[in-house]
């Protein structure tokens, strides 16, 4: 028992280590890693573009007047929205997108390409007044070769139209005003200037191949002994003579060792392309897996015959085998997986930016699903930031990815159709080599296709993978549903009811799906709502974080084993092994344009705050395989409940009333299938009891502890503490361990807490707080649309804040709206900003107001007379203090000494 105990603590203090750890994420570019030294260079195209929203004439010329235009950043997502940005608000129509930049010096005869990972809408681009491409589709990338076009040494002028209007002739189709999440609009994904050599390796989203373009990568013969790793290349010629080369490819280690190398000779015909194919062999492989995600750098470099190189890419690749097998449920690396695999949809939505969410924002969702105890993630309904992609990856995270599409088909227009299949292949070229991708979802969500469509989707990813370890899913009743793969179902035979039953074994039983007619495997893609209508749409899972305490236990204990027959975690762990898993609809909550509010039913509301609801779920890890965990979900306020329910993962929970009365709840895991049930300490909390307590001098023991037991040792504790007198601001960085970046792009959020002296939040404060800010940052949003100053909810405010293109030191102030002697103490937070790791390409940089800005975004006093009349407002504060605690006094003698 000891050495358990040991390891555990072992495990939690190397695992807090791993916590405070800054984090510096590798993020791909235009669909590769850099391989330094390599001939490709890579420049942030983010910065500097002039814009304007609206339709507008000649925008396009090159002497067309934009001085007068903003000067914002990308990615941008046309505007900035409140948290109540649903009900179809937001700005639909034309907007423009203008670039002045200079090519940097020593690119010379060089390729040049700009990628653009995704404008949402359609969209047109012209450099230097010519029209060079024209994109339909909101979710994916394209590229532009600029080589013959550019003026080297000169300023040009890359121009760009956006429109995200309603338009039914590519997906998804669907009117914004009838959608269950928002469209948004701009270039709010990343832009990219890629320099190569006239010899290159190609990217597959520009090319034209099918099963080809740029890195292809699959597995055979794969065991824990050794693996195939089949490696295919497409290398493009833009000189006008064949050239002979030499072609390297090298699997490293995650820490750079080199684990197989294999040199080959390749011509390369004039202004063609070729592709290249190679077999590495490597000894004991480290498989990826959720628990293990162990990436594999793989490099390709084209050599001269000289070995001077001319290109090179890296991919990370995680080398593991998928299978479905039917009854006998879901195997990885030729062994059973042993867990349903659990997980949340996700929109890349994010409070006042929309979707134009910045890489590290990608990382952060990620990082949160996966302390979350997520294991899966469905694509909400569109291919996600490569960003996110690469984090599901790096972290463990099996991704479902899904084509663009939403209850939506163009039925007099072909071409919806054959965009569609554009989309697909796109897609599936984007992240074949992704370890993250469980399943594609070709066909779009819940819509009314015809079967030779399915049939053309599904046979179109097995095209697009070479290798074949690729899977396709679609819904079980779905017209087509024949060819796939994988079929989505909930574990009954429907997923939303008219009539609620209670929650009992033979109910379960009347009403499951059949298992026994069908020979492949299931998963359920959306789980957890549960509406009364389609109009009203009131649920039990849609809680919105600031309605407290009572109504996200409701939310909490839909999503565990709610009382009445549903699809639950309780639910899908009764499944047999052929039902693989299930994903909650939703992880986050998100806007809406066919309804007047959010959707509600997120772990975490839009700035990622977390609700009981995620204290669920991240209750569900096994703590052999995270740390122990515990959690109080009852906050000791005059309103709280009387139960006292605890979230654990351990054997059994212990707690501990006021240092007096001890209690002891067991899960039955005999009678519950999921990791770790509620514990439910019923009729255990009394406001009356706190009273009594604070009025007879033992305000000490006021207190709840709960302890987590595992084989009867306490290996985790937690303590929850009433707050008191409100005292003052507090700022936390909500940052994930992941730096701000100084390239005019990056953000990261701030969130401000009201608190007493103990720090213990006060859920029930209204207060307004006001942020002010100095140094290399700027705050996103004002009054307009209600961020600052801002509302407590629930005790917190949340803060954006986004960097410049210099890395340095960054102040945020936060006090309440009105400050006076009895006000709350005002909050400040200091932290800086790095450099950016990739060289940025700009002309104009978006004006930022140096110094301190009020609410108004108005130059404020100078930091010095306000740190001034702040140090006297604060030994008034204390002074003041002084005074009202003879005022206390006095209230109890006038009460009668207390004995009421």
């Amino acid at each position: 028992m000891k050495q358990v105990i040991v390891l555990v603590l072992l495990f939690i203090a190397s695992n807090l280590v791993a916590q405070n750890k800054i984090l510096e994420p590798e993020y791909s570019v235009a669909g590769f890693f850099e391989v330094p030294n390599s001939g490709r260079e890579v420049f942030d195209f983010n910065v500097g573009w002039h814009f304007y929203k609206g339709a507008i004439k000649g925008a396009e010329a090159v002497d067309f007047d934009d001085s007068n235009w903003d000067v914002v950043t990308t990615p941008h997502g046309l505007e900035l929205n409140s948290t109540q940005a649903s009900g179809n608000n937001h700005y639909q129509g034309e907007a423009w997108y203008r670039k002045h930049f200079t090519i940097p010096e020593g690119i010379g005869q060089k390729k040049m390409f700009i990628h653009f990972e995704a404008i949402m809408g359609k969209s047109k681009v012209w450099l230097n007044g010519e029209l060079l491409a024209e994109h339909f589709g909101g979710y994916l990338p394209f590229g532009i070769d600029i080589s013959s076009k550019v003026k080297k040494g000169e300023k040009n002028i890359l121009s760009v139209w956006a429109d995200n209007s309603d338009d039914p002739n590519y997906a998804p189709g669907k009117p914004n005003k009838r959608m269950d999440f928002n469209y948004f609009g701009g270039i709010y994904r990343d832009v990219w200037l890629v320099t190569t050599s006239n010899t290159y390796i190609t990217n597959p989203n520009y090319v034209n191949k099918t099963a080809g373009g740029g890195l292809a990568v699959h597995y055979q013969n794969l065991s824990e002994k050794q693996v195939d790793v089949i490696v295919q290349a497409d290398i493009a010629n833009d000189e006008s003579s064949i050239n002979s080369v030499l072609v390297l490819y090298t699997l490293k280690s995650k820490d750079g060792r080199v684990l197989a190398k294999k040199l080959e000779k390749a011509s390369i015909p004039a202004s063609s392309s070729k592709q290249v194919k190679t077999t590495l062999k490597l000894k004991q492989p480290e498989l990826w897996s959720p628990k293990n995600p162990y990436l594999h750098n793989l490099e390709v470099s084209i050599l001269t015959k000289n070995k001077v190189i001319l290109d090179g890419v890296k991919q990370k690749i995680g080398i593991r085998k998928i299978e479905f097998r039917g009854k006998d449920g879901f195997y990885l690396n030729n062994k059973a997986y042993e867990e349903k695999l659990i997980g949340s949809n996700r929109h890349q939505d994010y409070g006042y930016i929309g979707n134009a969410l910045p890489n590290s924002g990608q990382w952060r969702d990620a990082i949160i699903l996966k302390e979350a105890g997520c294991n899966v993630v469905r694509a909400a309904h569109y291919p996600a930031d490569p960003a996110f992609m690469d984090a599901c990856d790096e972290l463990g995270l099996f991704f479902i990815e899904a084509t663009p599409g939403w209850q939506f088909w163009n039925k007099t227009n072909p071409l919806f159709e054959q965009r569609i299949y554009e989309d697909i292949k796109n897609m599936v070229r984007r992240d074949r080599n992704r370890a993250s991708v469980l399943m594609w979802e070709p066909v779009l969500n819940e819509t009314r296709y015809s079967e030779s469509f399915a049939k053309n989707a599904h046979d179109l990813v097995h095209t697009e993978v070479p290798g074949g370890n690729a899977f396709t899913v679609c819904d079980g009743h779905a017209i087509g549903n024949k060819y796939y793969d994988v079929l989505y179902s909930h574990p009954f035979k429907r997923g939303f009811y008219n009539r609620l039953v209670p929650n009992t074994p033979e109910n379960n039983k009347a009403d499951a799906l059949n298992y026994d007619d069908e020979d492949r495997c299931f998963f359920t893609r959306e789980w957890g709502d549960c509406v009364d209508d389609w109009g009203a749409q009131n649920s039990p899972s849609r809680c919105a974080r600031r309605w407290g305490e009572n109504a996200q236990m409701v939310q909490a204990i839909h999503y565990a084993n709610p009382p009445y027959r549903y699809t639950s975690l309780e639910a899908l762990a009764n499944t047999p092994r052929q039902h693989i898993g299930g994903t909650l609809w939703h992880g986050f909550d998100h806007q809406r344009g066919g309804q007047p509010e959010p959707f509600y039913g997120g772990l975490t509301d839009v700035f990622r705050q977390t609700k009981y609801s995620y204290q669920l779920f991240k209750s569900q890890l096994k703590p052999n395989d995270d740390e122990p965990f515990i959690y109080i979900a009852n906050e000791m306020t005059p309103f709280s409940p009387s139960d006292i329910p605890v979230f654990t993962n351990c054997e059994e929970v212990r707690l501990i009333k006021y240092q007096r009365d001890t209690l002891s709840i067991r899960p039955d895991r005999e009678k519950f299938k999921m990791n770790s049930p509620i514990a439910i300490f019923k009729d255990e909390f009394y406001f009356a009891d706190l009273k009594n307590l604070n009025r007879s001098g033992k305000k000490k023991f006021a207190y709840l502890e709960a302890q987590g037991l595992i084989d009867g040792e306490v290996v985790v504790s937690t303590k929850r503490v009433p707050s008191s007198r409100t005292k003052k601001v507090k700022l936390e960085l909500a940052h994930k361990n992941i730096s701000l970046v100084a390239n005019g792009s990056d953000i990261i959020t701030i969130i401000a807490s009201v608190v007493d002296e103990n720090g213990v939040v006060e859920r029930l404060n209204n207060d307004v707080i006001k942020f002010e800010i100095e140094g290399e940052g700027k705050i996103i949003g004002d009054q307009t649309i209600m961020a600052n100053p801002v509302k407590i909810h629930w005790g917190t405010a949340p803060l954006l804040i986004q960097s410049t293109t210099q890395s340095g030191e960054i102040k945020i102030k936060a006090s309440v709206l009105e400050e006076g002697i009895n006000n709350i103490s005002r909050g400040e937070i200091s932290f800086s900003s790095i450099p950016a790791r990739v060289p940025l390409v700009f002309t104009d940089n978006p004006k930022v107001k140096q110094g301190l800005q009020d609410k108004e975004g108005n130059s404020a006093e100078s930091s010095t007379v306000d740190e001034l009349k702040n140090k006297v407002l604060l030994l008034e504060k204390e002074l003041n203090e002084i005074k009202l605690k003879k005022v206390d006094k006095q209230q109890e003698v006038f009460e009668g000494g207390g004995e009421h």
